[in-house]
């Protein structure tokens, strides 16, 4: 069974076909999107073209490298503070070292028959940190580590030598620990020169004996010396002040002979 559709004809439009021209879509240029406006004339404008954007790349951010010169640096130097640097004082000054007061004090010990005690007024511990460095390093050349219980026994020794010289001048006493380390300190110059020739002795001997003798003897009368003109109410005293300094020194000499 065929079924019929019902289709509406085709009518062309009256004349040649052929003469109809075909509506063509025009090629158009791409986009390009107007350049931006600088908001300061004073910039160069980057465009797109590789060429042309590095060379005004260079010549928007080249300027000339700053010249330091010898004048530049006094300039700058004496400026600072009012100051160059020859006048500014040494570095160990600054550090509150100072190696001639160091120096004074050290040759002053080295007669123990003539001590100017006015030099040791002013107490520091830079000389006598010195003086215990170089008593450990004598004695770890002799194999013995000793430097810890060097800085416990000064330590300990300041404190005994500040507890019986005040418990003797009464209230009279104007002795403070930090005096009592440092001349301890600067007396164990005697004590650091047997450790350096004990190196050279046979140990054990009789020799090792009376130069420790000796030198205990000159580490006593020197630090009794210096408590005694230094501090106030210590005349009196001296008997017993000696016989604590006797006792600190020969304590460091048992550590060079055994």
């Amino acid at each position: 069974m065929a079924r019929e559709f019902n289709v509406r004809p085709v009518v062309f439009p009256p004349g040649n076909p052929a003469a109809v021209p075909h509506q063509r879509r025009l090629p158009t240029a791409p986009f390009q999107p107007p350049p931006p406006r600088p908001q300061n004339p004073n910039l160069p404008f980057m465009s797109f073209d590789v060429g042309s954007a590095a060379s005004a790349a260079t010549a928007s951010t080249s300027f000339s490298a700053p010249i330091f010169g010898a004048n530049n640096l006094s300039g700058s130097a004496g400026s600072i503070g009012g100051l160059g640097f020859d006048d500014e004082p040494p570095l160990l000054e600054e550090l509150g070292i100072n190696t001639r007061q160091i120096w004074r004090k050290s040759v002053s010990i080295m007669n123990p028959f003539r001590v100017n005690s006015d030099i040791h007024e002013d107490a520091d511990l830079s000389g006598p940190f010195l003086f215990l460095m170089a008593f450990g390093l004598f004695q770890l050349l002799a194999g013995k580590l000793h430097f810890g219980i060097i800085l416990g026994w000064v330590t300990a020794a300041a404190i005994f030598l500040y507890v019986v010289f005040n418990m003797l001048a009464g209230r009279n006493g104007n002795l403070d620990v930090y005096r009592c380390l440092s001349l301890i300190g600067y007396c164990m110059l005697p004590m650091v020169i047997f450790s350096a020739l004990s190196l050279f002795v046979p140990q054990g001997g009789a020799a090792v004996f009376a130069m420790a003798g000796v030198f205990v003897l000159w580490a006593t009368r020197v630090c009794t010396r210096l408590l005694v003109e230094l501090a106030s109410c210590g005349d009196e005293h001296r008997g017993l002040i000696a016989y604590a300094c006797f006792l600190i020194y020969t304590l460091f000499s048992l550590l060079v002979i055994f």
